[in-house]
Parts: C-alpha cells; sequence; structure tokens
C-alpha cells in the first residue's frame, strides 16, 4: 500500500523541484491573496481565514476538474470558458457591491451580522471555483512533474492536493500578517474603511477578470 502511495509522486529530484516551485508560485500575491488580504482587513482574522477554507476548497474542485479534463475543453471551448470566467467576474462585483452597501453603523456587530461565517466561506469557495484560468493553471503546471509509470489522473489529483495545501499554508500566513496589521490599527473608523476599500477592490477584480483573457495564472 505505501508502494502504491508513494508512486502517485513523481521521484524525489522532481517531486523537490515540484515543492520549491509550489512554494514559489504559493507566496507569490495574486487575486486570490488579494482578496484575502482584503477580506481579513476589513471584516477581522475570523473572516479572513475562513475565506482562505473556501478558496482552499475551492481550488480542489479546480484540481479535480483539470484533473478529469475539463481544462482541456476551457482550452478547446472559447464560450465555455467564456461563460465560466464572466460569472466569476459577476460574483465578484456582487460581493463588492453588496459590502459596499452594508451597513456601517455600530461596525463590528454589522459586519458580523451581515457576513455570517457560512456566507464568507461559501463566498470564497465560489469565486475560486469560478475561476476557470486555475483550472488552466493546473492542467499546465501539474503534467510537469508527472510519474509516467503511474496513473496520470490520480497522480494529478494527489500532486494538486499538495499545492493546494501548500497555498492553504501561505494563504493563512497572509491573512494572519493582515488581521495583526488591522489590529493594530484598528479602530473603527479604520475598519470602516476597509471596509469600503474591500468593496472597492472586489469590484476590482471582478472587472480584471472579465477583461483578461485566458492566461493561466493562480
Amino acid at each position: 500500500m505505501m508502494t502504491a502511495m508513494l508512486e502517485m509522486f513523481p521521484p524525489w529530484p522532481l517531486f523537490s523541484a515540484f515543492l520549491v516551485a509550489s512554494l514559489v508560485l504559493a507566496v507569490t500575491p495574486g487575486p486570490g491573496v488579494l482578496y484575502i488580504l482584503t477580506r481579513t482587513l476589513a471584516q477581522g482574522r475570523r473572516h479572513g481565514l475562513l475565506s482562505v477554507a473556501g478558496i482552499a476548497l475551492g481550488n480542489l474542485g479546480n484540481v479535480l476538474a483539470a484533473s478529469v479534463g475539463l481544462a482541456a475543453i476551457f482550452a478547446v471551448s472559447s464560450p465555455s470558458f467564456t461563460v465560466v470566467k464572466y460569472a466569476g467576474a459577476l460574483y465578484l462585483v456582487y460581493l463588492g457591491v453588496q459590502m459596499l452597501r452594508s451597513p456601517t453603523l455600530e461596525y463590528p456587530a454589522a459586519v458580523s451580522s451581515a457576513w455570517p461565517p457560512n456566507r464568507v466561506f461559501r463566498d470564497g469557495f465560489i469565486v475560486a471555483l469560478l475561476n476557470p484560468k486555475t483550472t488552466l493553471f493546473f492542467a499546465a503546471f501539474l503534467p510537469q512533474f508527472l510519474n509516467p509509470g503511474a496513473p496520470t489522473m490520480i497522480q494529478g489529483i494527489a500532486l494538486g492536493s499538495l499545492f493546494v495545501a501548500i497555498a492553504t499554508v501561505t494563504d493563512s500566513a497572509y491573512a494572519l500578517a493582515a488581521a495583526a496589521v488591522a489590529t493594530k490599527l484598528g479602530s473603527n473608523a479604520f475598519r470602516m474603511t476597509g471596509h469600503r476599500l474591500a468593496g472597492v477592490t472586489f469590484i476590482g477584480l471582478g472587472v480584471l477578470t472579465a477583461l483578461t483573457g485566458s492566461r493561466t495564472g493562480k
């Protein structure tokens, strides 16, 4: 059984290269990190970490999609890619508008009631899942590290899940760092300003997602 599990990963030199590349890519700030930072600065550590968890689960969905070949469909079918991309962009804009419209009086209580934990987790999950670029990224990145002597789909799921785990650790570090900054600057006025900036940022991310092409990225 242990031998079968080890076959899901490439030989050590290639596996170590995968770990290094995954760490570098995970640490490099992208739209996901920006989403987590703005959510944390606006709503605190708990909401930031819930966003990390939601994004991790959404990315696992993208790993599965890439492993079963959905990425190939996105690569050859422009309409399917466009539909999913615009759905994700519209959802980001929707989140931004909701944040801009949410109450500002009695800020901590208002945010807790307007953005309950299950909703924050769900939002992170949907934002990550409706990003076809992530599926394409996994489809382009993972094959470089596959062992040709082992089942491709199982390897893809195993390596992709490991990448998501690494990214979850680094994303959590970003969230904790942002929470520490927010605590030190933690006046009501700062939190309210962060809340508004987060709304504008989400709208900007949605517009950026809609305007960019099919290039892959985290």
